[in-house]
């Protein structure tokens, strides 16, 4: 039973009127945009949120379809981009130029986890690889020079990042495997002078490259295994780099190469940390890499959702609108209830990221993180699936209402494999998850 003080007070309190903003369908936001209360958000949060959309809505998805097909962004929306603010923001300020402090005029120092999920979830509406043709690969390629380089390679290549006289790709993946990172085949032996480091190997699908000026390279420096990998950064006009477009099924603008280095002299001088402790320095920018996809799966999942609901409010079939049939509602339903879920573990993993001394590098976090991919990956292939069952041969035309959609199906591949595909990082989710409960004083 209620009290008689909560009646009383429900009977003489004013109803609340609730802010609203963007897609007001059922699920078509984060439910704390119009709908539920949330303890992570505040007013910050929604100002970069308003920006952001604003700047998406006029500067971005008019032509982001268009792009896509190009396989490449204008250098002038990529200049136009570098500089709003709404990218690089991992970067310090002492490295920023004075005019870009931040996302939507926020100091970088004042940004929290929260808002890198907000500009990631708002850049998601983009389909295709249009995201990586505006700013490059610099928001996986960076993170090792950020939190592993020294002060002069900081100064030395973050402040271009925001006029593009720097950008970076991150070369991990190879033919011979992507996720075997401590497998390593390309190899970096010093000159005799120990001046410069002689590479040779090959990188595949490498993001970005076509806008890169640099790529931050897993090399093999010292023997067999983890304990010989050392990241160093490779200038792409490096004699003896060189590259070409893999032609794959979606994310064209994307810019995914492989890459070829023949005896690449780089300077010692370019080596991220301490030769041959290179592994945990890839591992640990997983994590963040990883937790930004899920964020993008689930945004993409929610627009597979948002879509299939307003066309089934719009479309007649056999007398009577789409979603009047149950098995249409069903599938909405379980959409939603997928999403919303995912949601809500992501904005758990961030809150703890958040209060973690050691933030990205904590080794709590990446069991839970990888599994978050792995289920965000499978919601996005049936919220895909499901979208194109809804609406029918309108998914599957470029063009239309349904033009996000059949991009969609042609993307999500790379959403799935990219950053550790399923099987291997679902793997890693159990015996870092096993490990760490061992810990805490789990017997077997």
């Amino acid at each position: 039973m209620t009290s008689p003080k909560i009646e009383a007070r429900l009977s003489t309190s004013k109803p609340v009127k609730k802010e609203t903003f963007g897609n007001l369908a059922p699920w078509s936001e984060p439910a704390w945009y119009s709908s539920l209360a949330s303890p992570y958000y505040n007013e910050s949060h929604k100002h970069l949120r308003d920006a952001i959309r604003s700047y998406y809505d006029e500067h971005v998805l008019p032509y982001s379809l268009d792009w896509e097909e190009k396989g490449e962004a204008p250098l002038e929306a990529r200049l136009k981009y570098a500089s709003s603010g709404f990218t690089f923001a991992d970067v310090p300020a002492k490295y920023r130029p004075a005019d870009i402090p931040g996302p939507a005029g926020i100091p970088v120092a004042q940004l929290d986890i929260f808002h890198l999920m907000i500009m990631t979830d708002e850049g998601a509406r983009v389909e295709g690889g249009v995201g990586t043709a505006l700013a490059g690969a610099s928001v996986i390629g960076t993170p090792p020079i950020i939190y592993h380089g020294t002060e002069e390679q900081k100064q030395k290549w973050l402040p271009g990042l925001f006029t593009f006289e720097t950008s970076f790709s991150l070369g991990i993946t190879e033919p011979s495997g992507g996720s075997d990172v401590a497998n390593i085949q390309t190899t970096a032996e010093k000159t005799a002078d120990g001046k410069f480091y002689v590479v040779n190997g090959y990188k595949k699908w490498i993001t970005g490259t076509p806008w890169a000026t640099h790529m931050t390279t897993a090399v093999r420096t010292g023997g067999a295994g983890m304990k010989g990998i050392s990241v160093i950064v490779i200038p792409v006009n490096a004699k003896g780099f060189s590259w070409k477009r893999i032609p794959n099924s979606g994310q064209k603008a994307g810019g995914a190469s492989f890459v070829e280095l023949d005896d690449c002299l780089v300077p010692v001088e370019n080596l991220i940390g301490k030769e041959n402790e290179g592994f945990r320095i890839i591992m640990t920018n997983f994590n963040k890499e990883r937790f930004i996809m899920s964020v993008a799966c689930n945004r993409k999942a929610r627009t597979c959702l948002s879509t299939s609901l307003s066309y089934a409010h719009s479309r007649h079939t056999f007398g009577k609108l789409l979603i009047s049939n149950q098995i249409i509602s069903s599938k909405i339903a379980t959409l939603a209830r997928y999403v919303e879920s995912h949601w809500a573990w992501l904005e758990q993993i961030a809150y703890h990221i958040q209060q973690s001394p050691l933030g990205w590098q904590d080794p709590e976090i990446a069991g839970q993180i990888a599994l978050s991919k792995v289920h965000g990956g499978r919601i996005l292939e049936m919220a895909n699936r499901e979208a194109q069952q809804v609406l029918g041969g309108a998914g599957y035309q470029k063009g239309g209402p349904g033009a996000s959609i059949e991009q969609m199906s042609r993307d999500l591949r790379m959403m799935v494999v990219g950053g550790g595909s399923e099987e291997i990082i679902a793997d890693l989710a159990v015996r870092q998850e096993t490990a760490l409960a061992k810990k805490r004083g789990w017997k077997l």
